[in-house]
């Protein structure tokens, strides 16, 4: 997973739901993380509020540039940042569970790819149907790009709004684990779970119109 620098997903159009709010959204795209360029947005992101369940909000901007800098030096472990419409929006990191975080916490499989997803605080009104698009942008991505056969997250267990985004997406819950700080819902997605669901099935829908 560290020969791919970039990578264009397919713009969700409008008719994968039916709200006109995604006419606005506009095509999103995943590239690296490059530290000395993007640290001081994915500061504001992570010490946020609205980011309290990474546990960073009390870092200052030396800590997350240093943070991004050993993701991009590590082979284990890989960070994205999104961007919709050409905005950075999101952040994505992916893992090796069977080396990082998760190593001897569960039955590992070849080519099982872990994941965390941050949406940039909101800013003015809130855009529906934004997390859908990013959400289904990064398990693509996943699936595609990075050739994931199943997709891993451990989120906490009190977020109720990532475990409502995760079921959307397919995800199933193996069960609880404690992990440091946190305990949580281990869970694993795969293409088939993906493609069956609210926002698997809508993307697959408008990619066979």
């Amino acid at each position: 997973m560290t020969t791919w620098r970039s990578m264009q997903t397919e713009p969700l159009s409008a008719q994968t739901v039916r709200d006109e709010a995604w006419k606005r959204i506009g095509p999103v795209r995943l590239d690296r993380v490059v530290p000395e360029r993007d640290s001081l947005v994915l500061h504001h992101w992570l010490t946020h509020p609205a980011s309290a369940f990474w546990r960073m909000t009390d870092l200052g901007l030396d800590d997350v540039l240093a943070y991004e800098q050993r993701l991009a030096a590590s082979t284990d472990e890989h960070a994205w940042i999104g961007r919709v419409a050409g905005r950075p929006t999101f952040m994505v990191e992916t893992y090796d569970p069977a080396r990082v975080l998760l190593k001897g916490l569960y039955r590992a499989r070849a080519g099982d790819v872990g994941m965390h997803l941050l949406v940039a605080p909101p800013q003015g009104a809130p855009l529906h149907g934004l997390t859908d698009a990013v959400m289904a942008a990064t398990l693509r991505f996943c699936f595609g790009t990075l050739r994931a056969q199943r997709v891993v997250v451990e989120p906490d267990v009190r977020n109720t709004a990532i475990a409502a985004k995760n079921a959307a997406a397919g995800f199933r819950v193996v069960r609880e684990i404690e992990l440091p700080g946190k305990r949580a819902a281990l869970s694993v997605c795969t293409r088939e779970d993906f493609a069956t669901s609210r926002l698997g099935a809508a993307t697959t829908h408008q990619e066979h119109r």
